[in-house]
């Protein structure tokens, strides 16, 4: 399954502070199609990560019936990223 959308990039400062982009509603109801086949735990969906030119491994974390991209220190600063940047993210998903 591969997905592409955009979203902006928000800063979640709990005990473990991350960035992250929500994946928008509709891809959303592809990925919870997905997640029996594919989740290890908690919900959690791992996924090949794409912003620009730069990709990583990452997981998909659930939050309030929608999923969460992680972005890496590594990937915001290589591709010049700040929070409130609207960014276009690939997801592709191993089924």
């Amino acid at each position: 399954m591969d997905l592409e959308f955009s979203g902006e990039m928000w800063f979640w400062r709990g005990p473990a502070p991350w960035h992250f982009i929500t994946v928008p509603e509709a891809e959303c109801h592809e990925l919870n199609g997905a997640s029996r086949l594919v989740s290890y735990g908690w919900g959690m969906i791992p996924v090949m990560a794409q912003i620009g030119e730069t990709r990583w491994e990452t997981s998909l974390f659930p939050k309030d019936g929608r999923y969460l991209v992680p972005v890496k220190a590594r990937v915001r600063k290589v591709e010049g990223l700040e929070v409130g940047d609207v960014v276009t993210v690939r997801l592709v998903v191993d089924v």
